[in-house]
């Protein structure tokens, strides 16, 4: 029997991973894998995915787009030769991955026969900035899309969802907007309601050049860091910054591991799992746009943050 695939798109820091933790936390007896695409150099998203273990396959070396096209390939297959088989493929994309190229690539005849591609889920910061959908990724991003999900309601200032509405309205995406709380969707949305059920063909679009837009710089101490001095560095990286998400201890809370998140001019800090031994005990990947931050400038600030 054909696996249906949900692909989940959006921007950086929309909040795509806490989407998908919802689907896997809250599966209701399905078998849900997840192919969670990490980019940069440190495997963060998938430490973030609940129960990244058995059911989760990372691909952590860029994006699933153009050059890791076969990469997805390969995954989408080992999936398939499970035993039991998945009842559902849940795959997440990188923030910078444009899902018109993924989407020409699930129509390949023999992956529409095993797994054919049921819904395109964009998720959007409601907070987001209107202008900010002239940019002609996430133009892409919401045309492909059947769904568009508004994320960080609790976060957006009053009247800034439904500004987002009208915006994406004026876009004309066909796809249905709902709200996405702590990103819960309803299922029903998501997944086929009769599962041998043939998804229609799409028509992805022309294909537009890749380009080169974002980089990764990887940061890592042996040591805890000082949480003022971390938000003072935060603070002075902030304009430069598209994301960044990292696992790290602080002298506050020696021996306890805390997430890093910073998205749309918010950072935020919050308990995570306990520490893994053997790795540093600070991992941060910031994106910035090509050039705008020096890894000299980067390394600078952040040493500073270390305790001493």
């Amino acid at each position: 029997m054909p696996v249906p695939v949900l692909l989940v798109t959006g921007f950086l820091g929309a909040g795509k991973t806490t989407v998908v933790n919802h689907l896997l936390a809250h599966a209701e007896g399905r078998r849900i894998a997840a192919i969670v695409n990490d980019f940069g150099a440190i495997n963060i998203d998938a430490e973030l995915i609940a129960g990244a273990s058995d059911g989760v396959v990372s691909l952590a070396n860029g994006c699933i787009c153009c050059s890791l096209e076969g990469d997805l390939l390969r995954t989408l297959s080992t999936l398939l030769r499970r035993d039991p088989k998945p009842d559902y493929i849940v795959i997440e994309t990188s923030g910078v991955a444009d899902p018109a190229d993924i989407v020409r690539n699930l129509m390949d005849p023999v992956i529409l026969r095993e797994a054919p591609l049921e819904t395109v889920l964009c998720v959007m910061d409601a907070a987001t900035p209107t202008a900010a959908l002239d940019d002609a990724l996430q133009r892409s991003q919401l045309r492909v899309a059947d769904i568009v999900a508004l994320s960080k309601l609790d976060l957006a200032g009053g009247g800034a969802a439904g500004r987002m509405r009208e915006a994406i309205r004026a876009q004309r995406v066909p796809a249905v907007v709902v709200d996405a709380k702590h990103g819960e969707i309803p299922s029903a949305l998501l997944f086929p309601a009769i599962a041998d059920r043939t998804p229609a063909l799409r028509e992805p679009g022309p294909r537009r050049p890749a380009e080169e837009r974002f980089e990764t710089l990887s940061w890592t101490s042996d040591q805890p860091l000082s949480l003022p001095r971390l938000q003072q560095a935060i603070g002075r990286l902030a304009p430069k910054l598209a994301r960044a998400k990292g696992l790290l201890e602080t002298v506050e809370q020696p021996g306890r591991q805390m997430v890093f998140q910073f998205a749309a001019g918010r950072a935020t800090i919050a308990p995570g799992e306990a520490p893994t031994p053997g790795v540093p005990r600070a991992r941060i990947v910031f994106i910035a746009e090509l050039g705008v931050l020096p890894k000299a400038e980067l390394d600078e600030i952040m040493a500073a943050c270390v305790a001493e």
